[in-house]
């Protein structure tokens, strides 16, 4: 099992930055993956990020690509997505995610087994 606390959210106007964290507890995460989805009201839940444990590789949206950067800190056992340039329709529920990594297929909620509670983004105009 692995328990996922996320952390960070809030209230931001439009052009500013947040960072989310994740804490992971419960297991070692070096053969997994880490993912960040968001959920709008009345919207599925989307893909954000994803960054492999083990090969530091990481992958993007098209939508956050260049204003958002997935990373990780070994140490404490924690991930983070540092959001820039926030926009209106970043207003959103994020979500982090774990799952085995299999090398692929970061963007789908399938391939992750474990989830956080989330933290709500708002961002106003």
């Amino acid at each position: 099992q692995v328990q996922l606390v996320e952390s960070g959210g809030g209230l931001v106007q439009a052009g500013g930055s947040l960072r989310l964290s994740c804490a992971a507890s419960g297991r070692t995460l070096s053969r997994y993956a880490m993912g960040w989805f968001r959920q709008a009201p009345g919207k599925e839940r989307e893909f954000v990020a994803a960054i492999s444990w083990s090969t530091g590789s990481t992958y993007y949206a098209d939508s956050v690509k260049g204003r958002f950067t997935i990373s990780r800190d070994n140490a404490k056992n924690t991930v983070y997505l540092q959001m820039n340039s926030l926009k209106p329709g970043d207003t959103a529920l994020y979500y982090c995610a774990a799952g085995y990594d299999s090398g692929g297929y970061y963007y789908r909620r399938g391939s992750y087994d474990y989830w956080g509670q989330g933290t709500q983004v708002t961002v106003s105009s």
